[in-house]
C-alpha cells in the first residue's frame, strides 16, 4: 500500500518514511507542492500526509485536487500550526486527520492504520459498467456474467481505468501502472495497448467506451445509448 509524504523538513521526512517503510508501506516523498503534484499524478496512493508550511505555499491547497482525482484517498495534515482554529480549518478543508508537531510516530502509525482500515471498508469489491464487471480482489472480469480473459497488460490498463470511472487517468499514471517505473516504454506503446483493449471490449459486447483526452490520458465510461441493467 502506497503513501505520499509531503514534508520539507528532511530529517523529519526521513524519520517518518523510515517508520512507514518498517511497517510495510511504500512511500513517495515530496518537499514542495509542485513535487507533490508530479508524484501524485503518476502513482496511486491510499493516503497522503502533508505539511502546511511548504516552500511554495500551503500544503492544504492540495486537498481539493487530491479529492477530485481520487475520492477515496485518506488525507492527514502534519503541521506545527496547532491552534484550534487551524485544526478546524484543516478538517473543514477536507482532511481526515490533523497531527501537530512534534509528532509521536507510534501514535501516527496507529492513526494511519485506523484510516486505512476505514478506507478498506469503504471500497466496493467490484466495479460494474455497462455489461462489464471487474472484481477488484480477484482481478477477474466478466461481461454479461460470462468470464472474460485479457492479456496481462490489457488487464492492468482496464483495472487502472475502471478504478477511476468517468475520470481521465493521466498517461504517466497508466504507464507506471502497466509497464513499471523503470521500464523502457516505446512512445506509442500505450496508444497501441488502448486500441487493442478497445477492440477486445467491442468483441465481447461490454457496452463500454474508452475515450482519449488529447495530451492528457484516457477515460472509460458507459457506451452511449446503453442503460444500466
Amino acid at each position: 500500500m502506497r503513501i505520499l509524504l509531503i514534508e520539507d523538513q528532511s530529517r523529519l521526512a526521513n524519520e517518518i518514511a523510515l517508520k512507514l517503510g518498517q511497517s510495510g508501506y511504500d512511500v513517495d516523498q515530496a518537499a514542495t507542492i509542485a513535487e507533490a503534484i508530479s508524484v501524485f499524478d503518476t502513482r496511486s496512493h491510499a493516503l497522503a500526509m502533508l505539511d502546511r508550511r511548504l516552500p511554495d505555499g500551503d500544503g492544504m491547497s492540495l486537498i481539493p485536487r487530491f479529492r477530485k482525482q481520487r475520492t477515496n484517498i485518506r488525507i492527514m495534515i502534519l503541521t506545527a500550526l496547532d491552534a484550534v482554529d487551524d485544526r478546524i480549518e484543516g478538517l473543514d478543508a477536507g482532511a481526515d486527520d490533523y497531527l501537530t508537531k512534534p509528532i509521536d510516530l507510534d501514535e501516527m502509525m496507529a492513526r494511519i492504520r485506523a484510516h486505512l482500515r476505514s478506507q478498506g471498508s469503504d471500497q466496493a469489491h467490484s466495479v460494474s459498467l455497462g455489461k462489464l464487471t471487474f472484481d477488484l480482489r480477484s482481478r477477474r472480469v466478466t461481461v454479461a456474467s460470462a468470464p472474460a480473459v485479457f492479456l496481462r497488460r490489457e488487464l492492468a490498463l482496464l483495472e487502472a481505468l475502471v478504478t477511476n470511472l468517468n475520470c481521465v487517468v493521466p498517461r504517466e499514471t497508466l504507464n507506471v501502472r502497466i509497464y513499471g517505473e523503470g521500464d523502457d516504454v516505446q512512445e506509442h506503446a500505450l496508444t497501441a495497448l488502448v486500441s487493442r483493449l478497445r477492440l477486445r471490449l467491442d468483441e465481447l459486447g461490454a457496452d463500454v467506451e474508452i475515450h482519449a483526452a488529447r495530451g492528457l490520458g484516457y477515460m472509460i465510461c458507459r457506451a452511449k445509448g446503453t442503460t444500466s441493467a
